[in-house]
Order: structure tokens, then C-alpha cells, then sequence
């Protein structure tokens, strides 16, 4: 079981192919388990490279902290892909992991070949959808109190619905119960769409994303979720919007995305 070490913490990290770094980053809640046939699909276009946020099933929190904030998860993002000799990549984020990716861009735009943003959890971008994503905040935050091991099943009812839940096999639904401490810890944290103080990114900070982009909207997902990424599409200056089918769990390896990936290689031409 591959793992490593970064900031006092064991990671869990999965590699697969070869040739130019392609990293995923999973939301909230979520681990690199719901990855495996994207990551083996981008192994066939570059080194595919997937891990669990720590706090997530198998990757781990410090012993001193019961948080996590926005920036512990990208200062773990460019220590991983610096320790593997992994930089510049194509960042590829779902849903809070878009945020993570987003903020990894902003930070470390040198690290980040091109980005892309399966319906990133940068709520803040809207008043409507800030206002809709800050009351699912508080019941999940309610929620979790009360059933400290349901946090996790609790953000994937609040936030799209008991029937998605229901839809998942045994299996899948034990995996992400597995994953409440990375949700409570993301709830006790600073920066993220689950934290009581979400990131707020100014006009200039999104025109400084200069990298090629696309960002992801699924037909059937919540309306505010499509909504983010429209605005988003807007906001970032190298940014293209596509649309998909289905649901929110959007295919980190689906056809518009490997198109992008194989467009933004290295040695091949950057057009925007």
C-alpha cells in the first residue's frame, strides 16, 4: 500500500501510467477508491496520480489537530507532486477537490500545467448559491454533531439528495462512512465549502488563474452547482464550460476531459 510521508502525515497514493503528471483530487466526502477507472483511463494518456485528502479513509490526520483547513490540503497537493518529482501537472479536481485545485493553481501557478474543475464547491462566487450552500452547511454541521460516523453519509443526503445515497451498493456506503473524520474535520476548518468561513476569492485573484481551463457541468447535478461552474467559466481567463450528462460524480476520465488532457500534454500546443 503505497504512502507518503508530507507535513507529519501518512498519505495514501496510487500511480499508474506514464509520461506527463496528471493528478486527481476527490471531494468531500471521497477517497482515490472512486477514481480507480478514471485513474487507470488518464494511465493510458500520462503518469496518473491519485490520493486521500488527508483525513479521508486511508490517509491521516495529525494527532494535535481536529481540523482541516483549505490550506493543508493544498500545501499537501504541491509537497506530494514535489516529492514525486511530479511538477508542472494537469490538476484535475471534483467538487471540493475543484476548490483544492483551484486554490493549488492560485498558489502554485508554476506547479499546474492546465486545470480541470468538475464542478468545483466555490460557492462564495454567487450570493444565491452561497446563501443555498451556507444553510446545507449548518444541517450537515447539525447533522454531524449528532452522529459524529454519519458526517459523511449526512453531506451526500443534504447535499444531493437521499436518493443518490440509496443508489450506492453496500460496499460504497460503508467506504464513504469511512470517511466522517475528514468530513468533521473539513467542518471544524477554515477555507473550504464545508468551513464556517469559506474562501472568498477577489476579481483579481480569479484573472490571475492564467492557465488553460475546463470546467465541468453535469445536466442533472443541483442547480447552484451548475451554476458555479458557469460563473466560474466566466471569471477565469483561460477557462472553456462543458456540459455533460448525468449527475454530479462527473467522469474525471469522460470524453470532453481526455480531450483536454491530450490537447494540454507537453509537447503539444496550448491553444485557448
Amino acid at each position: 500500500m503505497p504512502r507518503v510521508r508530507v507535513d507529519a502525515i501518512d498519505l495514501y497514493v496510487e500511480e499508474r501510467g506514464a509520461g506527463f503528471p496528471i493528478l486527481g483530487i476527490h471531494g468531500t466526502p471521497s477517497s482515490a477508491v472512486m477514481w480507480e477507472s478514471a485513474a487507470a483511463m488518464l494511465a493510458q494518456h500520462g503518469r496518473a496520480i491519485t490520493y486521500d485528502r488527508r483525513g479521508f479513509l486511508r490517509s491521516g490526520l495529525p494527532a494535535a489537530s481536529r481540523s482541516v483547513d483549505l490550506g493543508d490540503h493544498v500545501d499537501d497537493a504541491h509537497a506530494l507532486l514535489a516529492l514525486l518529482g511530479a511538477t508542472p501537472a494537469i490538476v484535475i479536481g471534483r467538487s471540493t477537490g475543484g476548490l483544492v485545485a483551484l486554490e493549488f493553481a492560485r498558489a502554485h501557478p508554476s506547479a499546474v500545467r492546465a486545470l480541470v474543475l468538475l464542478e468545483p464547491a466555490v460557492f462564495t462566487i454567487d450570493p444565491e448559491v452561497e446563501a443555498w450552500a451556507g444553510g446545507l452547511r449548518r444541517r450537515t454541521a447539525d447533522a454531524a454533531a449528532e452522529d459524529p460516523d454519519g458526517a459523511a453519509e449526512a453531506v451526500l443526503r443534504l447535499w444531493l439528495g437521499d436518493a443518490m445515497w440509496e443508489s450506492l451498493p453496500g460496499e460504497l456506503q460503508a467506504m464513504f462512512a469511512r470517511t466522517s473524520p475528514g468530513v468533521r474535520a473539513e467542518l471544524d476548518g477554515d477555507g473550504l465549502d464545508l468551513s464556517a468561513r469559506p474562501r472568498r476569492y477577489t476579481d483579481d485573484e480569479y484573472a490571475a488563474v492564467t492557465m488553460p481551463a475546463l470546467i465541468v457541468a453535469a445536466d442533472e447535478s443541483p442547480e447552484p452547482l451548475r451554476r458555479v461552474a458557469e460563473r466560474l467559466a466566466e471569471r477565469l481567463p483561460g477557462a472553456r464550460l462543458a456540459r455533460v450528462g448525468g449527475g454530479h460524480l462527473i467522469d474525471p476520465a469522460g470524453p470532453e476531459v481526455l480531450r483536454f488532457v491530450d490537447e494540454h500534454l507537453v509537447g503539444r500546443p496550448v491553444t485557448r
